[in-house]
């Protein structure tokens, strides 16, 4: 393996999740160049991905189908931070989780239809109300202490949700 492919494959062993254009922008590497490689990673099976919610992802093959969706998930600061806070509170409904992370209830949903969909949160509906409580809590705050984002994935999470902020403002 050359030099490039092994800092490539070093970067998404020490980053799961990361999307493809976190490497171009950790390793300065052009797009091109980190595409021709990442498809010699993939296809000697050092390196998996999937394309999340028009993302790629990428991932050292040791990760299951879950812990791929949730590492994703880690990658996104609001969903991340929904299923920190469910972590911490047990259970929550859609409106508490608006009001806690100061988003739109139509953001909360936006993100909680993905991560139902991926079983990391389940949603059970308790009379007229709706609960949400996480689906596999250990194994959340495993994953959850492996992630630590990096300062452009919170700047372009940041500025989403000002946008969506003065979306919902009349």
């Amino acid at each position: 393996m050359n030099e490039t492919r092994r800092a490539i494959a070093d970067h998404v062993g020490d980053n799961p999740g990361v999307h493809f254009n976190a490497v171009v922008r950790g390793l300065d590497l052009a797009p091109g160049q980190v595409q021709y490689h990442l498809k010699l990673l993939r296809r000697e099976g050092s390196v998996v991905s999937e394309k999340i919610r028009g993302k790629t992802h990428l991932y050292p093959p040791a990760y299951d189908d879950w812990e791929r969706a949730a590492l994703a998930m880690f990658r996104r600061e609001t969903a991340r931070d929904l299923l920190a806070y469910l972590l911490d509170a047990g259970t929550a409904t859609p409106s508490e989780l608006a009001d806690e992370l100061g988003v739109a209830r139509s953001t909360v949903e936006w993100h909680l239809d993905e991560l139902v969909e991926r079983d990391l949160v389940d949603k059970r509906r308790e009379g007229n109300r709706v609960a949400l409580e996480l689906a596999r809590p250990e194994a959340t705050a495993d994953l959850l202490a492996e992630i630590t984002p990096s300062l452009p994935e919170r700047m372009v999470d940041r500025f989403t949700k000002l946008v969506d902020g003065l979306v919902e403002q009349p």
